[in-house]
């Protein structure tokens, strides 16, 4: 690699191109910018010293991306519009790639330059439209539009490829796609310039062990933050991103400029309580044992129906994955955290709205601005009160997809429904109030019980199945009509044999009387005799039958055939002896008697299938009233009211 040497234009002072690529070098010793021309070297003013923060990203630091070892040999760090600064690392590769190592709230994109098709051309900055899929740029994935912006050069260190300028300002706008592809597209050019690339890990790019580097340069002191309008001294949690702030002592809003506070104004008492039940500085442990800490809580509300409705955010930071949220409605708690917004599918049919991510399907449940009512803490945006974005909700519990859209960027998060019994744990409190009503994406509890409950019924009726072939088809012992003659009252019983026949272990037994009674009736009483010990099983069969006709038309009550079963009896001979009274004791009666075994009755199935099944369709009934009560808090409730089962 070929190195230029030569003396700065500013201050004489030594200095090196090592990189081909490079445009503009920052001189060490005087800040210059200094850009290389077929002419020479040209001085294009001071540039403003970096504001270090924790990074561990450093000038000189080597990694590896697919199998090509690059160095950092360049940073430039720009400012948002709305506040906030990122950083931008030029990277230099061994075979000759030029990269961009972009650092932004804890997540880093590896981007490189990216040639437009022969006759093609990104749309104009000022047409450009949030969500528009740039089809011109060749791409892996169809990339989207998901924030528009003015960024300025504040600040830079090292090689830079491009001609920087000192404070100019440029319009961007970022592209995102899905698997993590990731775009810029740069409009200080003219025509613009594409980069292409995807969001990376440290570890992606061969840099996992980097640790924040020993900073030298300014660092934002607890003794230096004094609240310009009464003098309390404040303490940043994230010094370097921090853009707003709110004093404590005074209730007033702040503006954080590298270090340099100033006054905005006092802020409004909240038309909402705002005492928060978890207080700024806490720390909580969450997934995968990380650390986080609550550095900033806001009150937000939305107004639907001419009713305003309150929650808490709580803004949780940690240096080494960046922020995250706590949001508290109706006492629940969702653990939030940022998702690629390309990964996400809107689909609207049948008058109905959805979102798919990661293979889950989202039903929309608000759709409604969302104001900033009060704020507490500090903030890496400009927050304002009365701040307002859209704000959409899609659930499918125990989650919920948001997205914030603003005129310059839109946002996409992933909630997930965290107990309260689960925050207590995380941040080693107890006694957080008991929450109320149903939350958007609260799952139910008792589903596993309609699942297991409706499983056990699936068992027991393939068992029922199974078991008539098994257990044999019914059979007929004995079939004889037998005459009880004529007595002497309605009390004097009359009593006859049947003739022998043969019973079978292990089987149930019924035995059937049927008599031509009408208008009338007949008691019958009958014993099954084990001729071999004469045990005496005894069973009661009244039958009785009567018919007419009233105002209402004909009626009849009863039947001229009963049954009576008996559980299985020891095998052997049996004989039946049959006593009866009746009603018309002067006249014959004759009875038809029947014995049959291995009758299915499904008495006992019934039972079961009873018993079993009032878990599985309580807990049904409780899944759609709680689903019923989800549904009446959505704006959307009538699209939904009659698929609240599905989840």
């Amino acid at each position: 690699m070929s190195v230029l040497r030569a003396n700065c234009p500013s201050c004489a002072a030594p200095i090196e191109f090592k990189s081909g690529s490079t445009i503009v070098l920052v001189c060490p010793f005087c800040r210059s910018a200094v850009a290389r021309t077929d002419r020479g070297l040209d001085d294009l003013g001071k540039v403003a010293e970096i504001a270090e923060s924790e990074s561990p990203l450093k000038i000189g630091l080597q990694g590896e991306f697919k199998g090509h070892k690059f160095e950092l040999t360049g940073r430039a760090q720009l400012k948002h519009e709305l506040g906030g600064f990122w950083d931008e690392w030029y990277a230099t590769f061994s075979n000759g790639w030029v990269g961009w190592l972009a650092e932004a709230q804890g997540k880093f994109y590896l981007t490189f330059y990216q040639p437009l098709p022969e006759n093609s051309k990104v749309p104009p900055f000022q047409f450009l439209q949030l969500g528009q899929v740039v089809a011109e740029i060749p791409s892996q994935t169809p990339l989207m539009v998901t924030e528009k912006g003015t960024a300025t050069s504040v600040a830079a260190d090292g090689e830079i490829p491009y001609k920087l300028t000192p404070n100019e300002r440029s319009n961007y706008a970022d592209l995102s796609g899905k698997d993590n592809v990731f775009g810029t597209i740069d409009y200080s050019e003219n025509p613009p310039w594409v980069f292409v690339g995807q969001q990376v890990s440290l570890a992606d790019v061969g840099l996992q062990d980097a640790k924040p580097a020993e900073r030298t340069a300014r660092r934002v002191s607890v003794g230096a933050m004094s609240c310009p309008n009464c003098g309390g001294s404040l303490e940043l949690a994230a010094p370097d991103k921090t853009e707003r702030v709110t004093c404590p002592f005074c209730n007033s809003l702040l503006d954080v400029n590298q270090g340099n506070l100033r006054f905005l104004n006092v802020l409004k008492p909240s038309p909402s309580p705002h005492e928060f039940v978890l207080p700024i500085g806490a720390e909580g442990t969450f997934a995968g044992d990380v650390k986080l800490k609550i550095i900033g809580a806001v009150v937000r509300s939305v107004t639907i129906e001419g009713v305003k409705y309150f929650w808490h955010e709580y803004l949780l930071y940690n240096p080494k994955i960046g922020f995250r949220w706590l949001v508290h409605s109706d006492n629940h708690w969702n653990f939030v955290e940022p998702i690629n917004a390309a990964e996400v599918e809107i689909n609207e049919s049948f008058g109905k709205t959805t979102a798919k991510y990661n293979g889950e399907t989202y039903k929309i449940f608000q759709d409604a601005p969302a104001v900033v009512e009060y704020v507490k803490g500090e903030f890496y945006w400009r927050v304002e009160q009365g701040e307002t974005v859209r704000a959409v909700d899609f659930v499918a519990p125990p989650l919920m997809l948001s997205q914030e859209v603003t005129p310059n960027e839109i946002n996409w998060s992933l909630g997930t429904y965290t107990t309260n019994a689960e925050i207590e744990k995380a941040f080693g409190v107890s006694g957080l109030p008991k929450p109320w009503n149903v939350a958007p994406n609260q799952p139910f509890t008792g589903g596993f019980y309609i699942k297991a409950g409706f499983v056990l019924l699936g068992i027991l009726l393939l068992a029922a199945i199974f078991m008539i072939p098994l257990s044999g088809f019914s059979s007929t012992a004995l079939s004889q009509q037998l005459t009880l003659d004529p007595t002497t009252s309605q009390t004097t019983a009359q009593t006859v044999f049947s003739q022998p026949f043969e019973i079978k272990a292990n089987r149930n037994v019924r035995i059937t009387a049927s008599a031509p009674v009408n208008n009338s009736w007949a008691d019958l009483d009958v014993d099954l005799v084990n001729e071999q010990n004469n045990e005496v099983e005894s069973v009661d069969i009244p039958i009785e039958y009567y018919s007419g006709t009233d105002s209402d038309g004909s009626w009849t009550e009863g039947g001229q055939s009963q049954d009576a079963t008996l559980s299985s009896l020891p095998a052997g001979k049996y004989m039946l002896r049959l006593e009866g009274t009746w009603q018309d004791f002067q006249q014959p009666m004759p009875v038809t008697v029947k014995v049959e075994q291995n009758v299915i009755r499904g008495v006992n199935f019934c039972l079961s299938f009873v018993l079993l099944a009032i878990l599985p369709f309580w807990n049904l009934f409780r899944k759609i009233t709680f689903e019923s009560r989800r549904w009446s808090e959505s704006m959307f409730n009538t699209s939904y009211q009659l698929s609240v089962i599905s989840y």
